[in-house]
């Protein structure tokens, strides 16, 4: 895709979704932001020129209206936390099944590509390592559950309907704006927090359980990418840095930020959680032309800064 394009980003008040609009932006394209304002926050916009709409991705009337001339569409509206979905997983199915149906419906009556954020707990507990996109899913969670739906529903409307669709598979994003003050928040987000208030992590498990942490401007950069870059249709890519980090590693690299050891609690483990994750980024190399520009250490030492100053603490 050329630049200048009219983009539609859902959930586009949210962490990932933010930095998204800013990455679409600075690119020239033209943004419009659907959120209903759940987990999101219309002050991430801040600064922003985006045409700003607070709505439901399960209102097919709106929908419609706000279709009206784009030429791509970015579904990043869910209701997240794999632990939120094992509490409620009607809700989980609700917002994210039915709402990537409805959304995909107008993007093809609108003739708009769609670029889907999917999500790295489809492949499972599986003991191979790195995980690559042609892995069979395994999902542990009713999340994990609909993003695989998520997927399939836009791998079949490219089948059937010639849709030009995407999947991007996020593995645990971190960096500003993701927020910190709720049970279900980023373990990276809640580390920060404790850190800078001078409590414990408190880790579930043995902390020796692995993430392949992906800093946010490097996920929005491979968002955007798959959208603008001709991609077969229903494709999945992983968007990571093929590596790997422990949580003990990263209380440790807080530590060291800090200036100080952070301490550490472990609590029992979290059901339907995976043990490691890393992801295969060749694809993403080879289709997209990506790779990761921010180390894990540089994304937390950012991150960290920012919840400095966002929640000024003695840290």
């Amino acid at each position: 895709m050329s630049e200048g394009k009219q983009f539609l980003i859902t959930g586009g008040a949210g962490f990932i979704g933010s930095h998204l609009a800013q990455a679409c932006l600075s690119h020239g394209h033209r943004v419009r932001v659907l959120d209903n304002l759940a987990t999101g926050l219309e002050s991430n916009l801040e600064g922003m020129d985006v045409d700003f709409v607070q709505g439901d991705v399960r209102d097919e009337a709106l929908l419609t209206r706000i279709m009206q001339g784009v030429d791509g569409v970015f579904h990043l509206a869910a209701l997240p936390s794999v632990p939120r979905s094992v509490k409620d997983p009607y809700a989980s199915h609700d917002n994210n099944i039915t709402g990537v149906l409805k959304v995909l419906i107008a993007a093809r009556d609108a003739g708009a590509k769609m670029v889907f954020a999917g999500s790295s707990s489809a492949y499972g507990d599986t003991e191979v390592l790195p995980k690559n996109e042609d892995m069979p899913v395994r999902p542990l969670s009713p999340y994990a559950v609909t993003k695989v739906a998520g997927e399939q529903y836009l791998q079949v409307f490219a089948r059937v309907y010639g849709m030009p669709t995407a999947i991007v598979r996020y593995f645990n994003v971190f960096g500003p704006r993701q927020r910190n003050d709720s049970p279900y928040s980023g373990v990276i987000a809640k580390f920060c927090r404790a850190a800078l208030e001078g409590e414990v992590c408190k880790i579930e498990g043995d902390g020796l359980q692995s993430r392949d942490f992906t800093y946010v401007a490097d996920a929005a950069r491979g968002t955007l990418l798959a959208m603008e870059k001709e991609v077969p249709g229903g494709e999945v890519i992983n968007l990571a840095g093929g590596n790997r980090i422990s949580l003990l590693d990263l209380v440790s690299s807080l530590s060291k930020l800090c200036g100080r050891e952070v301490g550490i609690q472990h609590v029992a483990d979290r059901p339907g959680d995976v043990k490691h994750s890393q992801a295969d980024v060749n694809k993403a190399l080879r289709l997209l032309g990506f790779e990761t520009e921010y180390s894990f250490d540089e994304g937390l030492e950012k991150t960290l800064e920012w919840y400095k100053k966002e929640h000024p603490a003695p840290c």
